[in-house]
Order: structure tokens, then C-alpha cells, then sequence
């Protein structure tokens, strides 16, 4: 199979075919697959979080060249940076304080990173299946000013290949109008293998979003949130988010901390009662 496909790509080279752009793409796509198949082999999540963080493929990055601008390869590569540094500041243990805990289990940790400052972790178990959250956070991302209070409209402003999007994100005010209106314009990438899905994003420049009058425009980054269903009970999922904010302006820290925290914690009551209002069926439509 790999064979074969490899000399599909390669007849891209010829002067007849040099134009067959879906053709490539189709050729990537199938190596891709199996490479990712041959690598992987079905890990579990921890397993392939940790391949996500240490490899990367020098054959795809050649063939993606063909396929995407120098603009968009910029975006990929950050898309990429940004689970790689999230998913290495979820993966260090040591030093996470606990900010809050809910009768129900929901906890939000916190500690100081060198080079990115201070950042925030949410654990909660949802009871609903992995499935259903991708569809929410990902394939509906635009509609989360519909149900999340502090968000009022994200749009997806460009989106490069199946995985990887450029958004413009309005939140609310907050802390009873302490802290004004914020904007933020971020890369945010999604990849899935297996049970295991990371949903990572940071800042970024966008040449036809420019800062608004009124809002100061704040950064993302590294974040990320990874779901993967709950061992032993499948039909409900584990998510961990990490939160990285630069809220920007003047504001005092025991302000920011606070408002994130409970960010955090009101952000997991609002997408539970989001999905048990809208069932996957209706939520398709």
C-alpha cells in the first residue's frame, strides 16, 4: 500500500501531472494514513500525546510545501508549537497548587511557568461521550457565544487543511466590568488518534483582523484541552484544560487569577448543561 502510493505522489513530478493538484493531495492524505497506522499501531492516549510531542514527519512536511503557501505553513507550524508546548507543561507533574474543588469533583490547579507565566488546569468528568464534545468544541466551535456567557462570538476566519484554523474570539467582561472587553485572534489546531483527542491554539497575527476600537486585544498560549473517555466507563469523558492568558491592559494579578480560576469553572457548568440540552441528533441539525 505505502509503495504504491509513494509512486502515485511521485508521478506528481511529471510535466503532465505537475498541475493535478487533488491528485497530490489525495496521495498525502494516503500516506499519512499509513504511516500513522504503521507508527502507531493503536496506542493508548498517553502514549500517542507523547508521539505528538516528539515526532513529526519529514516526509509529510516536504509533500504539505506543494500544497500550501508560505502564510499557511507559518500557521501549521504554530498550530504544532503550541499542543507541543501545552502538552509538555500538562505533562510535568510538579508544582500544580489547587485553586478551587466542586462538590462534584471539578478542580482547577495552578502554577508558574517560566517563559509563559502563569498558568491554569481544569479536570472534570463529563457525562457524555468523547464523540459528542469534539462535535461541540470543534465542528460547532462558532456557536459557544450561544451558550458559554463569557464568550460573545468566535469566527473561524480561515481554516488550512482539515485540522488547523485561524479564529477571531470576542469575550465578555468580566468581574462585574472590571475587566473590559478583550479580544483575541489565535491558531487552533485539532488532532484525533485513537480514543484520545487534543484541541490546542496560542496567538497570533492576522493581517485582515486588526485591532478593534474599544477592545484591547489580549493572547492565548499555549493552551489546550485533551478528551478521552473515562477508563472503565467510556460513555462519559475526561477533559484537562490548560489555560495560558495575557489579559494585557493594567489589571491587579489577585483580579486575573480570580477571573480565570472561575473562567475555568463556570466554562464546565455551561458545556454540561449545553449538551444535555442538545442531544448529538439535534445538535447536528
Amino acid at each position: 500500500m505505502l509503495l504504491a502510493t509513494f509512486k502515485l505522489c511521485a508521478g506528481s513530478s511529471y510535466r503532465h501531472m505537475r498541475n493535478m493538484k487533488g491528485l497530490r493531495q489525495q496521495a498525502v492524505m494516503a500516506i499519512g494514513q499509513e504511516l500513522n497506522r504503521r507508527a502507531l499501531g493503536g496506542p493508548t492516549p498517553s502514549a500517542w500525546i507523547n508521539q505528538v510531542r516528539r515526532r513529526s514527519s519529514l516526509l509529510g512536511s516536504r509533500l504539505e510545501e506543494t500544497l500550501y503557501s508560505d502564510q499557511e505553513l507559518a500557521y501549521l507550524q504554530q498550530g504544532e508549537e503550541a499542543m507541543q508546548k501545552a502538552l509538555g507543561i500538562l505533562s510535568n507533574q510538579e508544582g500544580w497548587k489547587k485553586e478551587s474543588q466542586q462538590d462534584n469533583g471539578d478542580k482547577v490547579m495552578s502554577k508558574v511557568v517560566p517563559d509563559v507565566g502563569k498558568v491554569f488546569r481544569l479536570e472534570v468528568v463529563v457525562d457524555q461521550p468523547m464523540e459528542r464534545l469534539y462535535e461541540e468544541l470543534v465542528e460547532r466551535m462558532e456557536a459557544m457565544g450561544e451558550w458559554n456567557p463569557s464568550v460573545k462570538e468566535i469566527k473561524v476566519l480561515q481554516k488550512i487543511g482539515k485540522d488547523t484554523v485561524i479564529t477571531h474570539e470576542l469575550a465578555a467582561e468580566a468581574a462585574g466590568n472590571l475587566v473590559g472587553p478583550r479580544d483575541f485572534v489565535s491558531v487552533r489546531c485539532a488532532k484525533r488518534r485513537g480514543s484520545t483527542c487534543v484541541l490546542a491554539g496560542m496567538a497570533t497575527d492576522f493581517g485582515n483582523m486588526p485591532e478593534q476600537k474599544g477592545v484591547i486585544r489580549a493572547e492565548h498560549g499555549p493552551t489546550c484541552m485533551v478528551l478521552h473517555p473515562l477508563a472503565g466507563s467510556p460513555s462519559k469523558t475526561k477533559l484537562t484544560w490548560l489555560l495560558s492568558i495575557d489579559l494585557k491592559g493594567w489589571l491587579p494579578k489577585s483580579i486575573i487569577n480570580q477571573v480565570l480560576s472561575q473562567t475555568q469553572v463556570d466554562f464546565a457548568n455551561h458545556l454540561r448543561k449545553r449538551l444535555e440540552s442538545y442531544p448529538a441528533s439535534e445538535a447536528r441539525c
